[in-house]
């Protein structure tokens, strides 16, 4: 078997959990053949957006999302949100409801939300600073527990709790880390999309940072879903369930993956056929966060809805 036969059948084995990444192929040799009209397409819509969206604009939408990032974190590891220094700003400013301390046995697992509290606190501080006088302040955030709150309606849709059942992401280093994984994808493809909007350098390099940092978080989280899976298969099924969940959410595209293994290989980085981290653009990330795939303005996590001038969600 030639090595041009294994590279298709490895393909092949990722498109039983993803669409046949065939059409990916077919797409790119007609883009090269139409000599680089993607590109070219990409640029026009990516000048449209520039053309209307300040670099601002696109820090704030990022610091909505560390917001909610950052209080659950600091809740669960430590029993306490940020401090009110770190919510002031423009908007309708608000508060993390419904959080509470988890209750952690596996002391890596404590160790693990620890340091990304400590972070995503730091990326509030720094995005705060580097939008400076225009920061949009903390919208209303639910973290809460409640069978109506953010997260169960989230497990609903994931079918993981049934009509009328609560999910609690503090109630074990389990949860927790489901609770996380719900978060921590979203916040790699978020940042992502939202970079080539960006058009001064020192900011992009810093959201290439941010985003390099939510990468590695992400990739903890998945390791030790995966490590814990291996005992407790429900945890990877669960997995699967919220992504199948987000992609219904966020549009026809499947490029949402849980943590299943493909043939013999893990699947710690959920990426495309070559080797790339996919993007979601503001509007699918915020039906995400605010769990509708309609074009609405708030919802899910955000009650109230987001602050700055980032706020409708995708029409999907």
């Amino acid at each position: 078997m030639n090595q041009e036969v294994e590279l298709i059948e490895a393909f092949e084995k990722q498109a039983q959990r993803r669409k046949d990444r065939r059409e990916f192929f077919k797409a790119f040799a007609l883009t090269a053949v139409a000599g680089g009209g993607l590109a070219m397409a990409t640029s026009i819509q990516r000048a449209a957006a520039q053309a209307t969206l300040t670099d601002g604009d696109v820090l704030n939408f990022a610091l909505n999302l560390e917001y909610l990032e950052a209080q659950f974190y600091s809740y669960a590891a430590n029993g306490v949100g940020l401090s009110a220094d770190l919510l002031t700003g423009s908007g309708k400013v608000g508060a993390a409801v419904g959080a509470r301390q988890a209750t952690f046995k596996d002391p890596a697992v404590a160790a693990y939300a620890q340091e990304i509290a400590a972070d995503e606190r730091a990326h509030v501080a720094f995005l705060r600073s580097a939008i400076g006088a225009t920061a949009v302040g903390q919208p209303q955030i639910d973290i809460g527990v409640s069978p109506t709150s953010a997260f169960s309606n989230a497990a609903r849709a994931a079918g993981l709790i049934g009509p009328g059942e609560f999910f609690d992401p503090y109630a074990n280093d389990e949860n927790f880390l489901l609770g996380a994984f719900i978060f921590e994808d979203v916040g790699v493809t978020a940042y992502k999309g939202a970079s080539p909007l960006i058009t001064n350098k020192v900011f992009l390099e810093a959201a290439a940072g941010i985003l390099a940092v939510e990468a590695y978080h992400a990739a903890l989280v998945r390791t030790t879903l995966d490590a814990k899976g291996i005992a407790a298969p429900s945890l990877v099924d669960a997995t699967e369930a919220i992504s199948t969940a987000r992609d219904s959410l966020d549009g026809t595209s499947e490029d949402d993956q849980g943590i299943r293994a493909i043939g013999t290989a893990s699947n710690i980085a959920p990426l495309d056929a070559n080797g790339l981290a996919y993007s979601r653009s503001t509007g699918q990330v915020l039906n995400i966060v605010y769990l509708n795939k309609a074009a609405v303005t708030a919802g899910g996590f955000f009650p109230n809805g987001v602050n700055g001038t980032i706020v409708t969600s995708a029409a999907n």
